[in-house]
């Protein structure tokens, strides 16, 4: 009896759009990053546009976060020092 192959991973895709080029295509998680900072407003995920090579920062709610964060994408926690 063989056991046979483990199944694959499934990778994750995150639909994006750029406001530069108006392009709308499929991001992996390796190709955004996350920073959580101490407000809505320091709280973003960002990623460079495939098509036109925008830098594009958004702002990430709670529910960005969770399905983000739970997708595998790098985050990085900023803490306010004041």
């Amino acid at each position: 009896m063989s056991a046979g192959t483990p199944a694959e991973p499934r990778t994750v895709v995150f639909k994006a759009g750029c406001p530069e080029c108006r392009g709308r295509f499929e991001l992996t998680a390796t190709a955004l990053r996350l920073v959580i900072g101490a407000s809505d407003r320091t709280t973003f995920y960002s990623f460079t546009c495939p098509d036109c090579a925008a830098a594009v920062r958004k702002p990430a709610g709670e529910r960005i976060v969770e399905l983000l964060t739970g997708g595998g994408v790098s985050t990085l926690r900023v803490h306010s020092t004041a």
